[in-house]
């Protein structure tokens, strides 16, 4: 079987780095699911979410002319677009209010860890220029 892009396959995560994971694929070749190709939300720590020796479905999204393979484990658990529709139901259901406190929320814990991780990059409040 050769490998073919929007082919689906189960694969093991063999390495975690900070900017993804790579899973060897059946016939022994490697391919590597970025970060942002791992779940629908934002995924700030890869190893929140895999770890070596997980077996994961895969879609193959592109194969390069010297043979890497990009993957995605997001794109292999998309819906069929008739379950989509369902899920796009049951979000109607939410008020507006609702969705606008949850979405405040979210936004306000992406701003939290943002000023965290740049406060840690410049010393903190308080540190010196100079």
């Amino acid at each position: 079987m050769s490998i073919e892009v929007g082919s689906k396959l189960q694969g093991k995560v063999t390495g975690i780095t900070k900017f993804g994971a790579f899973v060897e694929l059946p016939e022994g070749s490697t391919g590597l699911v970025h970060i942002s190709e791992v779940a629908d939300n934002y995924v700030k720590d890869i190893n929140d979410h895999l770890k070596v020796g997980d077996v994961v479905e895969v879609r193959v999204i592109n194969v390069e002319r010297d043979g890497k393979i990009g993957l995605s484990i997001k794109k292999a658990k998309e819906q069929s677009p008739r379950s989509r529709n369902k899920a796009n139901d049951r979000s109607s259901k939410e008020s507006f209010e609702q969705k606008i406190s949850r979405f405040l929320k979210e936004s306000e814990d992406r701003l939290a860890s943002l000023r965290r991780h740049t406060e840690s990059k410049r010393g903190g409040r308080g540190a010196r220029r100079g």
